[in-house]
């Protein structure tokens, strides 16, 4: 029985294909997942950094108002039913270039 099991022993092989198709593949997850969700959350702290009074926004609810002032814990909206305050987290766009051209002095184009 003994003889069975020594003649059916794998061949030895290299490791090294093995290891570097995971490392080809961590490589792989960095770039095609970790990097961009990086630059998204980046981009994301500017952008509510960013935030100054006066600027039309949009609420990751869909809630559009213009921003009355900016708090330490918050923003507080200024919105056609009232003054509501929400988490800076939470103003997902920013709609006064691209939607009110006017008030920055810029001339519509027709």
């Amino acid at each position: 029985m003994l003889t069975i099991f020594l003649q059916a022993a794998a061949p030895q092989q290299s490791m090294t294909p093995t290891l570097v198709m995971i490392g080809l593949m961590v490589v792989g997850f960095y770039f095609l997942m970790i990097r961009p969700q990086m630059k998204k959350q980046k981009q994301e702290k500017n952008f509510q950094e960013a935030l100054k009074p006066g600027a039309k926004v949009v609420t990751t609810s869909g809630m559009h108002g213009t921003i009355f002032s900016i708090t330490e814990d918050g923003v507080i909206l200024e919105t056609l039913s009232g003054k509501l305050k929400f988490e800076k987290a939470a103003i997902s766009k920013d709609f006064t270039a691209a939607r009110f051209p006017e008030t920055f002095g810029e001339v519509k184009k027709k």
